[in-house]
């Protein structure tokens, strides 16, 4: 007779249950609290109404669609899909909340955001010779409030955008037009996200100067982060962004 099968140790189970939305979605909350909430409570004379750009991209579309209450259309979709999305898992489940998982999700998260400065900096670094042209002098014109706010926008809407929408996306296309496997798939959307994910800072009065240094330091970051949410999830992966950014800030 075959021994019972074991249950999962309680590491296994925190590396599952994290990527799921019940802790993932819930994780991530407090980065659109933040953000919004520095967005509305900054005086408009020091923000100049900047907000971060991948954020700025996802409202212009509701904004063709919907018009002026495009923007509210968006947060309350938002809001609401996600919502539903740790409804859907909890209910499914049935088990309550382990609050000491969020604290172990934030201390991987800030592991994470170190390990990416050293590595892909190590990485450019290695590629071109040299660390010269990783600087982001256009956002230092703003004050450290505003460069705060936009950090954690970042790791909240350019990993939704670059990585949950647009990755997503050029997967699912490799596989039903090209008739790819799932990885030659992952691997194709990876590079391209990646790509234009670097892309995108350049562009807009708040954008950087094009430099390879900085292009092919963001273009190896695009790849580190979708690595971080295809396997930790979307929760981590966004703070690990926000946090790299703030350490950046400070």
């Amino acid at each position: 007779m075959a021994a019972p099968l074991s249950p999962p140790g309680a590491l296994e189970r925190y590396w599952r249950a994290s990527r799921e939305p019940r802790y993932s979605l819930l994780f991530a909350l407090p980065l659109l609290l933040l953000y919004e909430g520095l967005a509305a409570l900054l005086p408009v004379r020091e923000t100049h109404g900047v907000r971060n750009g991948a954020d700025v991209m996802l409202r212009l579309v509701f904004l063709a669609l919907a018009g002026r209450r495009g923007p509210l259309v968006f947060e309350v979709l938002l809001i609401g899909v996600c919502g539903w999305l740790v409804w859907r898992d909890l209910r499914r489940r049935g088990d309550r909340l382990r609050p000491r998982w969020f604290a172990a999700m934030a201390a991987e998260s800030l592991a994470l955001a170190a390990v990416f400065g050293v590595v892909v900096g190590m990485l450019t670094a290695r590629l071109l010779g040299a660390m010269s042209g990783l600087a982001l002098a256009p956002t230092a014109r703003l004050d450290v409030w505003t460069r705060l706010m936009v950090s954690l926008g970042a790791g909240l809407y350019e990993e939704l955008l670059f990585r949950v929408i647009l990755v997503s996306a050029l997967a699912f296309v490799g596989q039903r037009l090209f008739r790819w496997r799932t990885a030659p798939a992952g691997v194709f959307a990876a590079v391209v996200g990646a790509l234009l994910f670097a892309a995108a800072h350049y562009i807009g009065p708040y954008g950087d100067t094009l430099a390879l240094g900085s292009f092919l330091f963001r273009f190896l970051g695009g790849l580190f982060f979708s690595g971080i949410y295809l396997v930790r999830g979307f929760g981590i992966d966004a703070w690990t962004h926000a946090l790299y950014d703030v350490l950046l800030l400070l």
